[in-house]
């Protein structure tokens, strides 16, 4: 049986509400990420596996790292997991970014790079670079929305041309998703 990938996303940032966040460092309640680091825990002594977590190297999923360490976790991070860089787009508005630079992006959704950041065709070969250098252990991971949808879509295929009106629906905040891990990639559960 394949390993386990356990991708659990970070709990909700302090004032994201509205704007495009991607690489914006936001701050997160403490609460919260022990929170979500008691869930991990707990998980991880249920099933008896080795305690390492792997995050990205934003605030809000690194502080979820940062308890586990505190509780004996190896905690390792990974810029790979991080979000779409959405570049000048980053911290404005969704309302304040002009339609037709939305346009721009949604009709070659995987090519075009909003805001002058990242594509979501680098984000995919981010996220399939970390898949390829998955071992044969169970892996628990904090990461981002847009990461764990690029995951979504790489392990159900990932295939055919992507086109912004197949995006998955964002994971909630705290909410996990399991991949299996085999030669080659990933599917989930």
């Amino acid at each position: 049986m394949a390993a386990p990938l356990i991708v659990w996303r970070h709990p909700r940032p302090q004032g994201a509400n509205g704007r495009c966040i991607g690489r914006t460092d936001l701050s997160l309640d403490r609460r919260k990420a022990k929170r979500l680091a008691h869930r991990i825990r707990e998980r991880v002594r249920r099933e008896r596996w080795a305690k390492v977590v792997v995050t990205s190297p934003l605030r809000r999923s690194a502080e979820v790292g940062r308890w586990l360490a505190r509780w004996g976790f190896e905690h390792r991070i990974d810029a790979r997991l991080s979000e779409l860089d959405f570049g000048w787009w980053e911290g404005r508005c969704w309302t304040g970014i002009a339609a037709a630079d939305l346009s721009a992006w949604t009709d070659d959704f995987v090519n075009h790079a909003p805001g002058g950041g990242e594509s979501v065709g680098q984000l995919l070969t981010r996220c399939r670079s970390f898949f390829d250098d998955l071992g044969n252990d169970p892996l628990c991971v904090v990461g981002h929305a847009g990461w764990i949808n690029a995951a979504r879509w790489l392990a159900g295929g990932g295939t055919q041309t992507l086109r912004a009106d197949q995006w998955p629906t964002a994971v909630r905040y705290a909410e996990a998703v399991t991949f299996f891990s085999s030669s080659g990639g990933a599917e989930s559960q």
